[in-house]
């Protein structure tokens, strides 16, 4: 009977710890997403065209 309660304990255990780690990559992802939409919205036409036409130039 102990084993099995010992089985249900870490199970349990098991789902938690899973879920704590998706939700910090999910942290992560927002977090990245942010900074990008931040970036994004800092970025001037001239700088866009200007990263555009030296990679241009390097391909």
């Amino acid at each position: 009977m102990y084993e099995y309660e010992i089985s249900q304990i870490r199970s349990a255990e098991l789902i938690r710890q899973a879920e704590q780690e998706r939700q910090a990559r999910e942290v992560v992802r927002s977090r990245r997403a942010a900074r990008r939409e931040a970036a994004a919205e800092h970025e001037t036409h001239t700088s866009r065209l200007r990263r555009l036409r030296s990679s241009a130039r390097v391909a």
